[in-house]
């Protein structure tokens, strides 16, 4: 099982040898592709063999991007995740608007309860309206709760001045945290044999992973909860390595605890299970040990 996340932060040169990726830096290291889940390349001064992207893509690793700030930015997806990927599209466009507003429905809720229970984790009484909230989501969530409850939950995490749009660490680390999730739906959603464009609620013409940003929602909190613990007051290489952690959050998911990755693995096959045969008691979301 892979279960490594590599990070590239330094001038190197990437190949590929007999099973092995190679870094070739001031010393090299060979690990081999069994081990690795995720490759992030966060250094622009990084080259890497056609030959080695190749072998990334036929083994399933994620391999993210990083710009010259260090941050993700775009990240490796093959065109055929599965052996009927063509089956899995045409099913794909034959959801219907009803069967994805009730799945959107159910994620939206779901979504909502976490963010409750983030908040009830750390005393905040803010958390009964997010319950009540929860409770108020109509079909489709046409009175837009999540919107509702998103201002209510992040003044109450970080105080009643902040904004998801200022320009400060605490955005940063979210921003990055959220994104790593993304890349991992990304992952899941392609070697399903769906596309990543056509999605439920998302549905913006330059997004590429609509499908993704939906799915995700429910696993945001968990960013939010590492985003709390580390209070950053800057956000430099150390934080995003402290952000890496969330990939190795373990939850409980079809009653069996899990590292992240596998959750989410097993919650999209649960999502695309519950479109595909119209019944939202599939869906298998996860859930803490407090």
């Amino acid at each position: 099982m892979s279960w490594r996340t590599v990070v590239i932060s330094n001038n190197a040169k990437l190949d590929y040898q007999i099973g092995y990726l190679v870094v070739r830096g001031s010393e090299t290291t060979k690990i081999h592709l069994n081990e690795i889940g995720m490759l992030i390349i966060e250094s622009t001064a990084v080259s890497m063999t056609s030959y080695l992207l190749n072998e990334l893509v036929k083994n399933k690793i994620k391999v993210v991007f990083c710009d010259e700030k260090r941050n993700p930015s775009s990240e490796l997806v093959p065109y055929y995740g599965s052996h009927d990927t063509s089956a899995k599209i045409r099913k794909q466009i034959e959801w219907t608007k009803d069967d994805k507003a009730h799945i959107w429905t159910e994620i939206v809720s779901e979504k909502i309860k976490q963010q409750a229970l983030l908040l009830q984790k750390y005393g905040k009484q803010e958390a009964n309206m997010l319950f009540q909230y929860m409770h108020e989501v109509e079909f489709g969530d046409v009175t837009n709760r999540e919107g509702h409850a998103a201002k209510v939950y992040f003044n109450a995490l970080f105080g009643k001045s902040f904004t998801r749009t200022e320009d400060n660490p605490v955005n940063a680390a979210l921003n990055y945290g959220y994104s790593i999730i993304l890349s991992i739906f990304n992952r899941e959603i392609v070697s399903l044999g769906y596309i990543t464009q056509i999605g439920l609620f998302h549905d913006n013409m330059f997004n590429q992973f609509n499908l993704a940003s939906d799915l995700m929602e429910p696993f945001r909190p968990l960013v939010d909860s590492l985003v709390i613990e580390l209070k950053p007051d800057k956000f430099e290489s150390d934080e995003k390595y402290s952000m890496l952690k969330i990939l190795n959050t373990e939850v409980i998911v079809a009653d069996k605890k899990e590292v992240l990755t596998n959750a989410i693995k097993i919650y999209c096959r649960s999502v695309c299970d519950a479109l595909n045969d119209r019944d939202v008691s599939l869906i298998r979301f996860y859930y803490n040990e407090l």
